[in-house]
C-alpha cells in the first residue's frame, strides 16, 4: 500500500469518493470498491487518527443498550461481531467477561438479562452465559475483591485492536481495487450544477491540491460529520452530539486474569470494563458530553480519578492513579436525539441524502461498521444511478486473515497475520532490524520500516499509536522511542534532521497532552 501510488490516482474518474479514513470511511470504501465500483477515499489525518483508534477494544452488542430496550442495535451488532472474528481473525477473538454480584438478589437480574443477550445472538453466540461460585469467580480474577462477593456470572464478547483493524480495511479495499490516502483533506466540495460530484483535496504533506471527481460522494467523517455537510450548505443544521470516553491503561500484573471484568453500573449510570489487551488491562470509560470534534481529545483529573474509583471498588489490591502508564480518551459520534444526556443516545446509524446528493453515515460503532458501509453504499449507488451489485463483505476476508491451514504471525506478529513473513524477511536480510524499539515492547525496528513501506505511517504519531500501539500501552516507553523511529523513517522516506527533531517534539506533545492529567498532583 504505497502512498505516493495512491495518490497519482486521485486524478482518475470514480463512481465513489468517500471522504474519511475511520472504521465507518474505510468500511465504506471495502464495500464499494468489493462490489466492483471505482472506489478513492480521502483522509485529511491519519487512518483511524481520532476515535477509531480510541475505542475500549470491545466487539459486542452493547450490554447497557439491551437494558435500555434498544433490542434491534443489540442483536445487529451481535451478528456483526461474528463477521469480525471471522474475517480478521488475527486481529479479534472472543472474550469471556465476568459480572460480580455482591447482593444476592443482583444474581437473577443480570443473569437474566445476560441470557437475553445469548438469545439475541442465536447462531452468532459465542458461549452460553454462566453462574460461576464465589472460588471460581476469584480465581479468574485474582485480584477481585471477595469480601462480599457471592460469585459472578461469565458471559462473552469480542476482543480487537482497533487501530490495526482499521489498517486492515485500508489495505483490503486498496487490494480491491481503491485509491487510498491519507493526509489529503477535502477543502471543497465540487459540483455538477447543484449536485456534488466530488472534492478538492490537498494534500498535506505538499500542500498541491487536485481536483478529485465521482458520481457520488459519502461523506463518512465521524466527529467531523457536520464539517463535511457544511462544506455543501453553510446552513445545515448540527446532526451530531458527542462525547468524550476516556480510558486507563495499567500494567497486567495488577489484574491478572485471562477474562475482563464488567462492573454492570457505576455511580453515575453507566458500565465500566477492564480488558486484558496487548498484556496490559484498559478500564473504562467515561461519558462526557463535549462541545466540539478534536483529534486529540485528553482525558481529565475528573475522569482519571473516577475511573480508578470505581474500578478500585471491586478490588483486593487496590490501584492508584500514578500506576497508570498510559491514558487516552476518544470522542463518540452520537446522531442528536431527544435524549437528555449523550449516555443516552442511541448508537444506531444514520444515512441520509442531501439536497446536492451527498450521502452521509454517521453515529454507529465499531462493531457495526460493515453494516452502517453496506446501508451507505446502497444509498449511495442507487443516488448514482450506478449498476447494482450485490454487498460481498459479510464473508470477505480482511487483509492478513489466514485462512485455515495457512501460516500466520505468532505472538508479537500475530497482529500482522499473513503478513508477519514480510517483516520477518525485513529482519533476516539486516539482523539489527530485528531489535526491539524498547526493552520488553515486542515490536522492532523491521516493524518501524515495514510501516512506512506498506502501511502508509507517514510520522512518529503514526508508527508509535496505531501501528504499534506502544503510546496507548507505555507512554513512556513511547516517549524514548520517539527518536530512533523518526530517524528510522526520515531514512525511509527522505527526510532530514530537521523534520526528525519536529517529529520528536510533536511527539512529546502529544504525550504530555494525553497524560498530563495523569502527572498532576
Amino acid at each position: 500500500m504505497k502512498r505516493e501510488a495512491n495518490l497519482a490516482r486521485l486524478s482518475e474518474p470514480f463512481d465513489v469518493l468517500v471522504i474519511g479514513g475511520g472504521a465507518t470511511g474505510l468500511g465504506c470504501a471495502v464495500d464499494a470498491a468489493s462490489r466492483g465500483y471505482r472506489t478513492a477515499l480521502v483522509e485529511a489525518g491519519d487512518f483511524a487518527g481520532a476515535t477509531s483508534s480510541r475505542s475500549t477494544k470491545i466487539l459486542h452488542g452493547g450490554v447497557r443498550y439491551l437494558e435500555q430496550g434498544d433490542v434491534k442495535l443489540v442483536r445487529e451488532a451481535l451478528h456483526e461481531r461474528v463477521n469480525v472474528l471471522r474475517n480478521a481473525s488475527h486481529l479479534s477473538r472472543a472474550l469471556g467477561f465476568l459480572c460480580p454480584f455482591y447482593k444476592w438478589f443482583e444474581a437473577p437480574y443480570y443473569f437474566a438479562g445476560l441470557k437475553a443477550y445469548d438469545v439475541l445472538a442465536g447462531s452468532a453466540s459465542l458461549g452460553a452465559s454462566r453462574y460461576l461460585g464465589r472460588f471460581e469467580t476469584v480465581r479468574r480474577l485474582p485480584n477481585l475483591r471477595g469480601t462480599g462477593l457471592h460469585g459472578g456470572i461469565l458471559y462473552f464478547d469480542g476482543l480487537f485492536d482497533d487501530a490495526r483493524l482499521a489498517l486492515a480495511l485500508a489495505r483490503t479495499a486498496v487490494d480491491c481495487g481503491a485509491a487510498v490516502v491519507n493526509y489529503a483533506r477535502a477543502v471543497r466540495l465540487l459540483r455538477d450544477g447543484s449536485r456534488v460530484a466530488g472534492a478538492l483535496v490537498r494534500d498535506q504533506e505538499s500542500g498541491v491540491e487536485r481536483e478529485v471527481r465521482a458520481r457520488v460522494v459519502v461523506n463518512a467523517t465521524g466527529i467531523f460529520t457536520d464539517d463535511i455537510r457544511e462544506l455543501e450548505d453553510s446552513s445545515a443544521p448540527p446532526l451530531m452530539k458527542l462525547s468524550r470516553g476516556s480510558h486507563l491503561v495499567f500494567p497486567r500484573e495488577l489484574f491478572p486474569g485471562d477474562d475482563a471484568l464488567l462492573v454492570p453500573k457505576t455511580e453515575d449510570g453507566r458500565v465500566l470494563f477492564a480488558i486484558p489487551w496487548h498484556e496490559h488491562v484498559v478500564v473504562g470509560t467515561t461519558d462526557i458530553e463535549a462541545r466540539a470534534p478534536e483529534l486529540d481529545p485528553q482525558p481529565t483529573r475528573a475522569e482519571i480519578d473516577f475511573i480508578v474509583a470505581q474500578f478500585n471498588r471491586y478490588l483486593a489490591r487496590k490501584v492508584a492513579r500514578h500506576q497508570a502508564v498510559a491514558a487516552f480518551a476518544g470522542l463518540r459520534p452520537l446522531v442528536s436525539g431527544p435524549a437528555a444526556s449523550t449516555a443516552k443516545l442511541s448508537r444506531e446509524h444514520y444515512v441520509g441524502v442531501s439536497a446536492g446528493s451527498m450521502v452521509t453515515v454517521a453515529g454507529g460503532k465499531w462493531t457495526t461498521y460493515r453494516k452502517m458501509a453496506e446501508d451507505a453504499i446502497d444509498v449511495a449507488a442507487k443516488t448514482a444511478g450506478l449498476e447494482p451489485h450485490a454487498c460481498v463483505t459479510p464473508s470477505l476476508a480482511l487483509h492478513g486473515n489466514p485462512t485455515p491451514g495457512e501460516p500466520d504471525g505468532a505472538d508479537a506478529y500475530a497482529i500482522y497475520g499473513t503478513d508477519a513473513a514480510r517483516i520477518r524477511a525485513i529482519e533476516a536480510a539486516d539482523p539489527t532490524l530485528a531489535q526491539a524499539l524498547q526493552p520488553g515492547f515486542a515490536h522492532t525496528r523491521a516493524a518501524v520500516l515495514f510501516a512506512a513501506r506498506e502501511e502508509m505511517a507517514r510520522t512518529v504519531d503514526d508508527v508509535l499509536s496505531r501501528r504499534t500501539r506502544m503510546l496507548f500501552l507505555d507512554a513512556a516507553g513511547a516517549r524514548r522511542a520517539a527518536p530512533e523511529v523518526a530517524a528510522l523513517l526520515a531514512r525511509e522516506l527522505g527526510r532530514d534532521g530537521a523534520w526528525v527533531d519536529a517529529q520528536v517534539r510533536a511527539f512529546d506533545g502529544i504525550i504530555d497532552g494525553d497524560n498530563a492529567a495523569l502527572l498532576t498532583a
